[in-house]
């Protein structure tokens, strides 16, 4: 019998050939997308052209900030090594007469960073060196003048009062909660390097005058701070020493007693002669020329890039709802 060939059977009206494959409705054409998309040109390019201009308005509305860091490495602690050594050799014997001596010696640079960021630290700060109205009523800073420009529906700087209009809990002059929240989210960066321990802290600010300024007042009250805080503590087991030397008649112990009067003497006369406590400078703040931000080109470009998807979006949409 003969091979008979599919051209032999003539098609049958509605009866698809064997061969054929119909097309997926759900499958994507580039080419009706790119016509889509140049039939919306005019869409795109408007969209894209107002996007621009918003960004390039909002890169010029943003003032400058500038930053300025100092970089300071933690301070050795010497009498930290001869408590521990104390407490290894005679904390049997310590514990025998009711004083625990502590094994472990605590990290100063962590608690330092963690004083430095702490609610009373920052509120002792801005209070101590009057920065609450430059932190919470400035909006910029005139180079020519050396000025920083006050936001007049904050603070009136004729009348030196507060005039904002703020809802209860609030008042018109800020509380130390809310410039505490200023003080660390938008002027105080801090940062350690795992490997070498240095610590860089800085300070952001319309003035790079002021910038520079309080990033040096900061590392000196620190160290001030942690300073006062290891000399109050000497004193007072100092005290408590004395009193347990004149308690007990046990020679050994009386011994052990004396060799901790003469550690936290030591402590005492490490505060005393140090001004640089926990952190030595290696690199000072200085007066940053360049602004740190806005980074006003990558605003533009990033406003152009939103500004083209949206548009672009905007003629798909478009096209297709036509075309149903």
């Amino acid at each position: 019998m003969n091979q008979m060939k599919d051209a032999d059977f003539p098609a049958q009206q509605g009866v698809p050939h064997p061969g054929y494959l119909p097309a997926r409705d759900d499958e994507i054409d580039l080419r009706e997308l790119f016509a889509a998309i140049w039939a919306g040109k005019w869409m795109v390019l408007i969209v894209t052209f107002i996007f621009a201009l918003g960004s390039v308005a909002i890169a010029l509305y943003l003032p400058n900030v500038y930053k300025s860091e100092a970089l300071v490495a933690p301070a050795d602690s010497d009498q930290k090594g001869g408590l521990a050594g104390l407490a290894s050799q005679f904390g049997g014997l310590a514990s025998l007469a009711g004083i625990n001596l502590g094994g472990s010696t605590t990290d100063k640079t962590a608690l330092a960073l963690q004083v430095l960021k702490s609610r009373d630290f920052i509120g002792h700060f801005i209070d101590r060196h009057q920065l609450l109205v430059p932190l919470m009523a400035a909006k910029g800073w005139d180079r020519s003048s050396d000025q920083l420009k006050l936001d007049g529906d904050i603070y009136d700087a004729q009348a030196q009062e507060w005039v904002r209009k703020a809802k209860l809990p609030f008042k018109s002059k800020p509380s130390a909660q809310e410039a505490y929240k200023k003080f660390v989210k938008d002027v105080l960066v801090t940062s350690q390097d795992k490997e070498s321990g240095m610590v860089t802290i800085a300070t952001s600010f319309y003035s790079p005058e002021l910038a520079q300024q309080w990033t040096a007042w900061l590392v000196q009250d620190l160290n001030e701070v942690m300073r006062q805080r290891d000399m109050a503590e000497a004193k007072k087991s100092i005290r408590y020493l004395e009193n347990q030397i004149n308690k007990t008649n046990l020679a050994d112990l009386k011994s052990m007693l004396y060799q901790l009067v003469e550690e936290q003497t030591k402590t005492l006369m490490f505060a005393e002669v140090r001004d640089e406590y926990v952190f030595k400078t290696v690199d000072p703040a200085i007066v940053p020329e360049e602004k740190d931000k806005p980074k006003r080109a990558l605003i533009c470009i990033l406003g152009i890039m939103l500004g083209g998807m949206l548009g672009v979006a905007s003629a798909l949409i478009r096209y297709f709802m036509r075309k149903e």
